[in-house]
């Protein structure tokens, strides 16, 4: 396939091309098989000319498949940890090998602070690696890992536009969204897990919500199938898709590309960076021009 043509240095390029994986999980026999396994995501996802690839949410669990018997959350995480070198080396490896910008989902990993964290790993083309911490936390994460939430979010800048990260729960809260937006974030990414159809339901409506206030594009990644030997993830619901704002230069549903169901795939869609430029300077609604921020911070001051 043909690779997009560089963009103007300084500036965003006019298209990017988004590549999410809806990855299936199943045992494997080691870190060798789950590394072969992403690299064909990212092979493909590069030979079809895409800027980014993404991963789901702690999609890096099916590691822990290979042990020869269920870890208690504890060791779960120690295992895990014992792996990020050579889950961030490996990232590293695949987008400076095929020239793509690789959003690893997340890998749950004790710190070198000794803390508990989420965090979303990336590796930008020139093989710089990036870290994100998911920021908010769920009662399940809570309770059976007690990971902690990080503390920062900010817009990473590529050469394909500057991005920001919203981890599967952080999708839920508009402020985050707004945060990011407001440091220049063109396109969100949003690796998430879901068990079951109402969790990524919930996930869905609030990457389209963060889509039309923001007026950004949202692209989202889950897992599906059964990770047998794993705890605390039993199950997996994904139905991945790239989310658009709801205005004449985009689809009507906001809706550019949508995976199948609990079927493993990649979702690709061509994103115009320009078109949402201009959406933003003239739209039917400019969300993001009209806002009244004097006007809620004196609702703030109110209570």
């Amino acid at each position: 396939m043909s690779q997009p043509l560089p963009p103007v240095p300084g500036q965003p390029p006019a298209r990017v091309r988004v590549a999410a994986v809806q990855y299936g999980q199943r045992r494997v026999a080691g870190f060798d098989e789950f590394a072969a396994q992403v690299e064909e995501f990212v092979r493909v996802a590069a030979d079809y000319g895409s800027d980014f690839v993404l991963f789901p949410e702690l999609f890096t669990l099916q590691l822990l498949s290979a042990e020869p018997r269920m870890l208690s959350p504890a060791e779960a995480i120690g295992r895990l940890s014992e792996h990020t070198p050579a889950f961030t080396a490996l990232l590293q490896r695949l987008a400076r090998q095929y020239r793509i910008h690789v959003i690893g989902g997340t890998h749950p990993t004790r710190t070198d602070e000794g803390t508990l964290r989420n965090p979303c790993f990336i590796a930008t083309r020139d093989g710089a690696l990036h870290r994100r911490d998911k920021l908010h936390i769920t009662p399940s994460e809570q309770g059976s890992w007690a990971v902690g939430g990080g503390e920062s979010a900010d817009v990473l800048a590529t050469d394909a536009g500057p991005v920001g990260i919203m981890v599967c729960y952080d999708s839920e809260f508009p402020e985050l969204g707004r945060h990011l937006t407001d440091q220049g974030a063109l396109v969100l990414f949003v690796p998430y897990c879901t068990d079951v159809r109402s969790g990524h339901l919930r996930v869905r409506y609030s990457c389209q919500a963060r889509a039309v206030e923001n007026q950004v594009y949202v692209v989202a990644a889950g897992n599906v199938g059964h990770c047998p030997g794993v705890a605390n993830f039993d199950i997996q619901y994904a139905q991945s898709g790239v989310y658009t704002p709801c205005d004449f230069p985009f689809p009507p549903e906001g809706i550019a590309a949508e995976a199948s169901a609990q079927v493993e795939q990649i979702v690709f869609a061509d994103l115009d960076l320009a078109a949402l430029l201009e959406a933003r300077r003239d739209g039917t609604v400019k969300n993001l021009a009209d806002r009244r921020p004097e006007l809620y911070a004196r609702w703030r001051q109110a209570t």
